[in-house]
Parts: C-alpha cells; sequence; structure tokens
C-alpha cells in the first residue's frame, strides 16, 4: 500500500508550492499605494525657496509644508507597514 505515502507526498509538495510567495498580489497593490503617498509627501514638501540668498522667503512656512506634506508621508509610512503586515488572501 504505497498509494497512501504518494498522495501525501503530493500534497506535500502542492503545499510547498503554493506557500512560496511571502506577499499576495493584494499586498503588492497595497505597497504600490503606500510609495505613491510616500512620494506625494515628499512632493507637497518641496518649493517655497528664494532665489536670491540674500532674500528670505516666507513660503517655506506654508500649511502645505509643515502640515500636510508630513501627515501624507507618515501615512503612506504606516499603510506600508499595513500592507506588509496584511496576511495574503487565499
Amino acid at each position: 500500500m504505497a498509494y497512501p505515502k504518494k498522495e501525501q507526498q503530493q500534497q506535500k509538495n502542492q503545499q510547498r508550492s503554493t506557500a512560496g510567495m511571502a506577499f499576495g498580489k493584494e499586498n503588492y497593490l497595497l505597497l504600490l499605494i503606500s510609495i505613491a503617498l510616500i512620494v506625494t509627501g515628499f512632493l507637497l514638501m518641496t518649493g517655497g525657496g528664494s532665489d536670491d540668498p540674500s532674500v528670505f522667503s516666507e513660503g517655506i512656512f506654508s500649511f502645505r509644508r509643515i502640515t500636510l506634506a508630513p501627515i501624507v508621508a507618515l501615512s503612506g509610512f504606516i499603510f506600508a507597514i499595513y500592507a506588509i503586515i496584511r496576511k495574503p488572501g487565499n
């Protein structure tokens, strides 16, 4: 009766082949969204400088650069952690 052992071996091989990927498709999609959020946050931080180094520009203290951009970037990092921790769906 070698058949049950062959079936068990085939089941183990199937489990090994399906367990090879650490992330599922959803995880990669969530990671791409989080990267987009992080890049958007850093892009919101740009600008506000002055062309003349002897002239001070108040544009660096805008709401967008001081408050909004760090919140967007931080939410992207938190979303990336969630995307990594989330178990892939079956």
